[in-house]
């Protein structure tokens, strides 16, 4: 299951086998402009899809090259659009998508062997597919900036949905939350500090590899299959402490001093500086909480809870002076949707703690105090949560479900914009299709509008 779904990572561009090393001659099967696709390439993404065992809705040969042919469609104007893509940003996604390939193979001689291409190439090919992608998602977003549905508009779109047509909206739930995270003690911190001067320490004299001590003790598990590689980042990306102190690194047999972030203590070693981006290697040790410093906070916020549920303080004021949840604290105390920007969650949206807890209870009531793990730090913390909204699942209605009709609506136009667009951009645009390719059922009226056949 992970190679296929590390195969569906590069369907456009990777295959187990090199069809057009082995099996077909670079033959041209059609042009779109003055970009050729080959029949090696329709061959090659056949195969991927295969290996996927992805539903294709037709005759493959029909369907992968018109979708092939819209790409080139929307990567010609990228040209003429002049749209520029970040690298920085390209070179994150490929670096963290090699990196994937290695966690998954074990190691880079076999993921070289895998895909049958040296590892610079299989870097470019990859850099190739995400420029690609982030090419035509900004000619796509350009050609529909524009778009901002009104109220008369989203009203009148539902008013022509038939009623087994009505989006199903899953019950949403909107919660007020507290978390504060637990006393760690002095010497806790101290024993994580004194282990982390020791493995610098053995890696300085040569007694071990960093790469090796990442592996075996790092608390990052998304990195120490790595052995604590990073892979190239930004300094945006990076933690504020972890950036400086990185930046700051000239030699790559040096290790930095201890930094501390809210993710824990780090220490750090560079691999590589490439002008604004950084490639480094580190170990991650977070202190533990004790019991009794969790029984504390548990206690801590029970006794909130008391003064809440009697009426001396509300849940916004607690929640503004105490809780330690940075995104909530200032809004009420409502926790924030990260996925749809507003305060509704569906359940399986909501942390796991939060959500079981949630499911039990009922409107306007506050928890007990709970363990849960802070998703980002992979810390510890202490909450009480309650339940200010449940929104049982139900057929979509204009007065509950405005936003996500608007969605819905914003979307259908987006759709015609690119559908007008597509058929516009045919017109102009010179089109090659080989004979055998003509007797296809396409979507697209390839064949009439600005289509030739030799």
């Amino acid at each position: 299951m992970k190679i296929k779904f590390l195969l569906a990572c590069c369907v456009a561009l990777l295959s187990v086998n090199s069809f057009a090393q082995n099996n077909v001659a670079e033959e041209i099967a059609w042009v779109v402009g003055d970009e050729p696709i080959f029949k090696s390439d329709i061959e090659e993404q056949y195969l991927n899809l295969q290996s996927e065992r992805a539903a294709i809705d037709g005759n493959p040969y029909c369907v992968i090259p018109e979708q092939m042919a819209l790409n080139k469609l929307f990567l010609h104007q990228a040209k003429i659009d002049t749209v520029v893509v970040q690298e920085s940003q390209i070179a994150k996604e490929v670096d963290s998508r090699i990196n994937f390939f290695i966690a998954n193979l074990g190691s880079k001689e076999k993921v070289e062997e895998y895909f049958h291409k040296p590892l610079p190439v299989l870097r470019e090919k990859i850099a190739d597919m995400f420029r690609d992608q982030y090419s035509i998602q900004q000619v796509q977003n350009n050609l529909t900036k524009k778009i901002k549905a009104t109220p008369s508009e989203v009203r009148k779109f539902f008013n022509t949905l038939p009623a087994d047509s009505l989006p199903f909206i899953p019950k949403q739930v909107e919660v007020q939350i507290i978390t504060i995270n637990p006393v760690i003690p002095q010497q806790e911190i101290d024993e994580v500090k004194s282990r982390l001067r020791d493995y610098a320490q053995r890696i300085t004299n040569g007694e071990a590899e960093f790469s090796t001590m990442a592996i075996l003790y790092s608390e990052d598990k998304g990195t120490a299959v790595y052995g604590g590689e990073t892979g190239f980042q930004n300094r945006s990306v990076l933690l504020p402490e972890y950036a400086t102190a990185a930046f700051n690194l000239n030699d790559t047999k040096k290790v930095s001093n201890i930094v501390e972030t809210e993710d824990g203590y780090h220490i750090i070693q560079l691999i590589e500086k490439r002008g604004d981006r950084i490639n480094t290697r580190h170990i991650l040790l977070r202190p533990k909480v004790s019991d009794k410093d969790l029984t504390d906070a548990i206690a801590r916020l029970d006794t909130l809870k008391n003064e809440i549920t009697e009426g001396k303080v509300t849940f916004e004021q607690a929640a503004f002076y105490v809780s330690q949840d940075k995104d909530s604290r200032n809004n009420n105390g409502i926790m924030l949707n990260e996925e749809s920007h507003s305060n509704l969650f569906q359940m399986s949206q909501l942390p796991p703690e939060v959500g079981k807890i949630i499911d039990k209870m009922e409107v306007g009531e506050l928890s007990e105090p709970f363990l849960m793990i802070n998703a980002k730090t992979q810390r510890e913390q202490v909450a009480i949560v309650k339940l200010n909204r449940r929104i049982e699942g139900h057929k979509a209605d204009l007065a509950d479900d405005y936003q996500t009709l608007k969605g819905i609506y914003e979307e259908h136009k987006r759709g015609d914009i690119i559908e007008n667009w597509i058929k516009q951009k045919q017109k102009s645009t010179y089109v090659y299709i080989e004979d055998n390719w003509r007797n296809c059922e396409f979507k697209y009226d390839w064949l009439h509008k600005g289509a030739t056949s030799n």
